[in-house]
């Protein structure tokens, strides 16, 4: 088995989340955000000689970390269609799914994906580099409404009508097209002392819909029922409140707005049963270590 040619992600939640998936040694697993490949490599130790292994990711950086193992199978693709893709390689059902969402250090330490604001580069921001879309494309082709609604709805920027304006008007002198240009843009418009706050989650907004990171994950919820045999196990690691609301959802009632159906005897047609009622959340020493999983919440749930 390889390791990674550099430092690239170091996995959060690591064994809690393997453990969370109950591995069968012979059992079939997908981890649909393969990355550095820290769950992988942990999922495959604890595999067997007939266990299987596959992973998803539409980042072309993350095939260098891809493992020599012949029970190992990386798809360069979004999760969206994950069905589609166990379906063609013959592994359906599998008997856990594991997602850690969000972006990866490596994604946000290259200064030139233009993830982070802590560097001037490029205002791309794409998962996927052959993607056609770059941060810059939205930023300067939506309308003010469209920039507002999107800064509210995927950063909760509480002045996310002023901001749209202020970009606007940026824009019709000249097209925004670097992150420092952005950030030379907006930091006036922070309070002072929240100046990094405000930024994030900025950024987190223009990445959240340059990837279709809500979209994807809805996709790949309402996929896993088809996906996950019964009794096999659904993993989420999710970053933010709008991940983790839509998650918490779907274990619960089996819908992403939270409304629970039942059949007409007043039974439950939710496909899947939480374990636990809360979120597992990393301890002080793992977001010592790695400030990362500050924000992480892990949550599963049974394929019934």
């Amino acid at each position: 088995m390889t390791t990674p040619l550099a430092p690239y992600h170091e996995p959060v939640l690591l064994q809690q989340s393997v453990d969370a998936l109950a591995i069968k040694p012979g059992g079939t697993y997908v981890d649909v955000t393969f990355g550095g490949g820290g769950h992988s490599r942990a999922i495959l130790a604890r595999l067997g000689p007939g266990g299987v292994l596959v992973a998803f990711d539409r980042d072309s950086d993350a095939k260098r970390n891809a493992p020599a193992d012949p029970r190992f199978t990386l798809v360069a693709s979004d999760f969206r269609w994950i069905a589609n893709h166990l379906r063609f390689l013959g592994k359906l059902p599998v008997d856990g799914l594991l997602a850690d969402l969000g972006v990866s250090s490596h994604q946000f330490d290259t200064a030139g994906r233009g993830f982070s604001f802590r560097f001037d580069a490029p205002l791309d921001m794409r998962m996927n580099q052959l993607a056609r879309r770059t941060a810059a494309d939205l930023l300067n082709g939506s309308d003010e409404q469209g920039l507002a609604d999107m800064l509210r709805k995927y950063g909760e920027v509480a002045q996310a009508g002023r901001v749209a304006r202020t970009i606007v008007a940026a824009r019709n002198v000249r097209p925004v097209r670097t992150t420092g240009e952005l950030v030379e843009l907006l930091r006036p418009l922070a309070r002072r002392g929240e100046e990094h706050g405000f930024l994030a989650q900025v950024f987190q907004a223009l990445r959240i819909a340059v990837n279709e990171e809500l979209s994807a994950l809805e996709q790949l919820l309402l996929a896993s029922p088809s996906v996950i045999r019964p009794g096999g196990r659904l993993v989420v690691i999710s970053y933010h409140s709008l991940e983790d609301r839509l998650v918490k959802n779907w274990m619960k009632t089996g819908s992403l707005d939270g409304r629970e159906e039942k059949d007409v005897y007043g039974n439950s047609l939710r496909p899947f049963s939480p374990v636990g009622n809360k979120a597992v959340q990393a301890s002080a020493e793992e977001v010592l270590n790695n400030p990362r999983a500050r924000s992480a919440r892990m949550r599963t749930a049974v394929r019934q």
